[in-house]
């Protein structure tokens, strides 16, 4: 490794730089991409900082390419990882698939951009959110998590890798354009201060071992390729030996668990921080590039007297269903600005069930909202009358 291998201390940096330190730092060393606006500083900062701290990046014929030297690379036993846009993300979609099911840690970064299709690759959107959930076949759970600064592209990449290494699931990044593209000075610590979470290894001999075996915890003990374990891959249904069982009483048990892993450990993966929660009848629920705007409305709408909290979504999916809930008991109305036409907004509404108004605050792209327009999106919602 060269002198430069390690970054610490402070950097003025855009957010994708800073989202590749992240990875850096949390032991990635294989990268697998294709270049797209408004993702393409992710892959070149990794193609020129992979070989300094001996890892490997390679570019691939296009993103399906890309995610399925990814999944190889897990397997191999690498931390690894992807960037892409709104079109790469939708080429992505079946092997994202795959990764879920034959849970393989990797983290994919999505630097949205406005669409569909080509749309406006220069320009910021919040557009895949809801395909982020559920953009891959079949019933599963998927963990996406939302940077809103610089500083959270690193450390939340940090924590994209920790959780992918810890429940065996591919992570995604959700971030956006703006977020991408904002340069401010980021953070970062020494190696030796950083928690960075490796995936277990099996201890039991290769003669008992069944790969798909698991404990309470729901998460397989998975060896890498090589280990001297004899492991079947398959994207079909399987049974604890990881052997294609195709009938329903194998994919009621696999699928069950899948999903068992990731909604029983929803406490630890769900992230989120609050303002102002306790005296407040109106919330706003907000995520990524949305919340600088969104947190300067409520600086503005609590100087003229109105009772305004904020929740800032760190993580998406999970979704924070049972802080909604609980909200939605005590406040009158939720009011989601995002930059689509309403996709977390629904989820919020699902989540009061009535109990409590919400209103969308929409922007189909190509831009952020102001905080005027938030507090404007406040004051209807408040119509005829202050809570």
């Amino acid at each position: 490794m060269t002198s430069d291998a390690v970054l610490t201390g402070e950097h003025f940096i855009n957010g994708d730089v800073a989202c590749a330190e992240g990875a850096i730092a949390a032991g990635c060393r294989f990268f697998g991409g294709y270049p797209i606006t408004p993702a393409t500083e992710v892959a070149e900062t990794m193609a020129e900082r992979l070989p300094k701290v001996g890892g490997t990046y390679i570019q691939m014929e296009d993103e399906i390419a890309s995610i399925a030297a990814v999944l190889g690379a897990a397997w191999g036993g690498a931390k690894s990882m992807t960037s892409t846009s709104g079109p790469g993300f939708s080429l992505m979609m079946e092997n994202i698939g795959l990764g879920v099911i034959t849970e393989t840690p990797c983290v994919i970064v999505n630097i949205q951009r406005g669409g569909p299709s080509t749309g406006l690759p220069t320009t910021c959107s919040q557009g895949d959110m809801m395909q982020a959930r559920w953009g891959s076949h079949g019933h599963y759970e998927i963990i996406a998590i939302s940077p809103s600064s610089p500083q959270e592209m690193f450390d939340f990449t940090i924590r994209a890798f920790n959780l992918a290494e810890t429940f065996r699931i591919p992570v995604l990044v959700m971030a956006d354009e703006v977020v991408g593209h904002t340069v401010e000075r980021v953070i970062i610590p020494p190696p030796d201060s950083i928690e960075v979470v490796c995936r277990k290894k099996p201890t039991e001999p290769p003669e008992i071992y069944l790969p798909y075996r698991t404990d309470d915890a729901l998460v397989p003990v998975l060896p890498d390729a090589g280990d001297g374990y004899r492991i079947h891959i398959t994207g079909l249904t399987h049974d604890d030996r990881g052997y294609p069982v195709t009938n329903a009483e194998t994919q009621e048990k696999m699928v069950t668990r899948l999903v068992g892993k990731i909604q029983k450990n929803r406490d630890r993966i769900i992230d989120f921080d609050t303002y102002f929660l306790e005296e407040a009848r109106l919330v706003l629920i907000t995520y990524g590039s949305s919340v600088r705007p969104a947190l300067r409305a409520m600086r503005g709408l609590r100087e003229e007297g109105l009772n305004v909290g904020l929740v800032k979504l760190n993580t998406i999916w999970p979704f924070a269903e049972d802080l909604v809930r609980d909200l939605a008991s005590r406040v009158d109305v939720f009011v989601v600005p995002e930059v689509n036409l309403g996709q977390i907004a629904l989820e919020v509404e699902r989540c009061a069930a009535g109990r409590a108004r919400t209103k969308l605050i929409p922007h189909a792209g190509g831009g952020i909202h102001t905080p005027q327009q938030i507090m404007a999106g406040v004051r209807e919602a408040l119509a005829p009358g202050p809570l």
